[in-house]
């Protein structure tokens, strides 16, 4: 059998962890996660981090092994995991990974280019420009040096805006340029399972999800963190919206229903991005015996 990295993605809520979880014991193998959240050991129940009887039945790689006071990023997460998996097919033909953060997910599959140090001086006009103007006059800005970032980022994200006007800017290139560039070549296959559920299954599942994480103490976890709240891996749906009422801009319940929303707008945008991978096989979770044929036929 040829060395094969299994990727499960979807968006959130959608049943990634126990199918992997079956896959993975099925196969006798290990799971990396390509969370973007869940690596942050004292973010638990907003990230949905898999439970301890879920971590003891197959042995977990990237669930809080950072920090939110680390900084961390897809190159580096790139990095670690390929040296990881150098590791693991020593032992395993094949390899699970599982998750929704498609920047992640690309960084392992397809390699990205090293951004540039960003000049302080460019980084505090641009901001200074934000803060004077607002975000609109960013995305202006954005739409007239690289259209193509303006046609796919979140432009509701000042972040996202900031960091692409930052790199094409300094560099005299289109930032979009940076994450189109030829895929680099992997010592191993790559099989992608997408799984799929029509739309109202889905919002359905994010909203008993939430309410579950409010009764599991997400409350209390936000309120842990307030004070540091001006960090980047607390800019996440779930803890974001608590402390907005925590600030006492908007009460509990409201808190509550722009998670649910703020999720379900974040699972739409994790399909558009991986609607345009035509690699993906798609499946509905519980077809886990098709599933499980499929990749068996593949892996041969």
């Amino acid at each position: 059998m040829q060395q094969t990295l299994i990727v499960i993605l979807g968006p959130t809520g959608i049943g990634k962890t126990d199918l992997s979880i079956d896959i993975a014991r099925e196969l006798g193998t290990e799971i990396i996660s390509s969370d973007s959240r869940q690596i942050y050991k004292e973010l638990k129940i907003g990230t949905a981090v898999p439970s301890d009887d879920q971590l003891q039945k197959v042995k977990h790689h990237f669930i809080g092994n950072k920090s939110i006071y680390d900084y961390y990023n897809a190159s580096m997460f790139e990095f670690e995991v390929l040296d990881l998996l150098n590791e693991l097919y020593k032992t395993y033909n094949q390899v699970v990974m599982t998750g929704g953060s498609g920047m992640y997910i690309n960084a392992v599959c397809d390699g990205i280019d090293e951004l540039p140090t960003i000049d302080m001086q460019l980084r505090n006009d641009l901001l200074q420009k934000y803060h004077d103007e607002g975000v609109e006059s960013l995305r202006i800005q954005l739409k007239m040096l690289d259209p193509q970032s303006y046609q796919r980022i979140d432009l509701k994200n000042p972040k996202r805006i900031l960091k692409a006007l930052e790199v094409t800017i300094q560099t005299g290139q289109p930032y979009s340029s940076f994450l189109t560039r030829p895929k680099k070549k992997r010592p191993f296959h790559i099989l992608k399972i997408g799984l799929q559920r029509e739309r109202d299954e889905l919002y359905q599942r994010i909203n008993v999800r939430v309410d579950q994480m409010v009764h599991d103490g997400l409350v209390e976890e936000a309120r842990k963190f307030f004070k540091d709240r001006h960090l980047n891996s607390l800019n996440t749906v779930g803890y974001k919206e608590l402390f907005e009422h925590f600030e006492g801009k908007i009460s509990l319940n409201k808190a509550i229903e722009l998670i649910k929303r703020n999720s379900r707008h974040y699972a739409k945008r994790q399909m558009s991005w991986f609607n345009r991978d035509q690699e993906i096989h798609w499946f509905h979770p519980e077809k886990e015996k098709n599933i499980m044929g499929f990749i068996k036929s593949k892996i041969k």
